[in-house]
């Protein structure tokens, strides 16, 4: 008996992996896992007794979503990232993020055929694209993770379908600018490409103002826009995401939904509801604390040049480390786990050929990440000597 052959081929998921070296280290602090240290709001669980209010609401809903949620993203899209929802696309709510991606690639792609990412990439959007055998052609970003559009242009070739972009991004913290997000969007469009997007750190940003493709005039047929609402509103269990869509592609992804999900569980829905009448003001109430704990992940790295350096990005809760080492970055992680009992992300898990770290400064209270974060720092100081 064996195994599929695409899933031979999928690495493996990093963030289980570090988890098991975690747990086998009592009192380890993991600047690991990229979520946020807070709860939903208020509102959220008002939205479960409203779902609690009717028996049938236990049954299967809209493949695409509750109809009352959708609304509610309509008007959020609209308000806060300058996109008309309308006749030309669509809203479909997901279990999360990450299967608004599944569904894009699925929908537009077959055995084959290219999606370029910009490396370093989202392990997950690889993973993704190798078990549904569609090729990821990786262009490499600047010295401070910036898109480099000629670069992208030239590696388009005929078996090409998008071109994946992620700000704030996920592992640099990134922001991307404008202008670049609009010439990347024109040669998608040129080219007969679609351009995918993922805004799931939309509202955790320092000093940059992000900026959404999908609010380009002429872009509704050809831009995939991915949103989550487990960064925002501390919901990474409750796996709510939405996708906006071309609505050439609304049945395609109805398809893909209705067998793999039936529909995004609607008790998670209607904490989504909830959460959405708090607004983005929720997320931004904690960006205080969380500016706080990032200057000091700035102060504490930086002193660790020129044996690790890394681009002060302003986005997200992530840093990634360029090491002067020799060894393999998951040694280094074993090693920090065991030795100085914290943990980071090895990043050739984002597709880095140099060795390199993610950190991820979101996930705990302020003490206890200025703690890891000493940790780390004097870790690394040993380490890299």
């Amino acid at each position: 008996m064996r195994v599929s052959r695409r899933l031979e081929a999928v690495q493996a998921p990093v963030i289980p992996i570090v988890g098991d070296l975690l747990r086998a280290t009592p009192g380890a602090i993991s600047l690991g896992q990229g979520i946020v240290h807070y709860g939903p709001p208020p509102e959220a669980v008002d939205g479960l007794l409203a779902f609690q209010a009717d028996p049938a609401r236990n049954k299967y809903g809209p493949v695409e979503g509750h109809p009352a949620l959708i609304d509610a993203l309509r008007r959020k899209l609209d308000v806060e990232n300058g996109c008309a929802v309308g006749p030309e696309r669509r809203i479909v709510v997901t279990a999360g993020g990450n299967m608004g991606f599944l569904n894009a690639v699925l929908a537009i792609a077959d055995a084959g055929d290219e999606v370029i990412l910009n490396a370093p990439y989202y392990f997950n959007h690889e993973m993704a694209l190798v078990m549904t055998d569609v090729r990821p052609v990786l262009v490499d970003t600047d010295d401070d993770y910036q898109l480099r559009p000629d670069a992208i242009r030239k590696a388009i070739t005929p078996r090409t379908r998008a071109v994946v972009t992620i700000s704030p991004n996920n592992p640099t913290g990134a922001v991307y600018p404008e202008a670049a997000l609009r010439e990347v969007n024109e040669i998608c469009r040129q080219a007969g490409l679609y351009h995918i997007h993922d805004e799931a750190y939309e509202y955790f940003t320092y000093g940059a103002r992000p900026f959404s493709p999908a609010s380009l005039p002429g872009g509704a047929g050809h831009t995939i826009s991915l949103y989550s609402l487990s960064k925002a509103y501390g919901f990474a269990s409750w796996r709510i995401g939405y996708m906006v869509i071309p609505e050439a592609l609304f049945e395609p992804v109805r398809k893909i939904q209705d067998t793999n999900v039936i529909c995004p569980a609607v008790v998670s829905q209607y904490a989504a509801m909830g959460a959405l009448k708090a607004g983005a003001a929720y997320a931004r109430g904690f960006l205080p604390g969380l500016t706080e704990v990032r200057e000091t992940a700035i102060r504490e790295l930086s002193a660790l040049a020129p044996r690790a350096v890394f681009p002060v990005t302003q986005g997200a809760f992530y840093f990634l480390l360029r090491l002067r080492s020799e060894l393999p970055p998951l040694r280094i992680v074993e090693r920090l786990v065991r030795e100085h009992k914290v943990a980071a992300i090895p990043g050739d898990a984002f597709g880095q050929k140099a060795c390199s770290l993610r950190v991820a400064y979101g996930a705990l209270e302020k003490s206890t990440a200025m703690e890891g974060l000493g940790r780390l720092a004097r870790g690394l100081d040993l380490l890299l000597r």
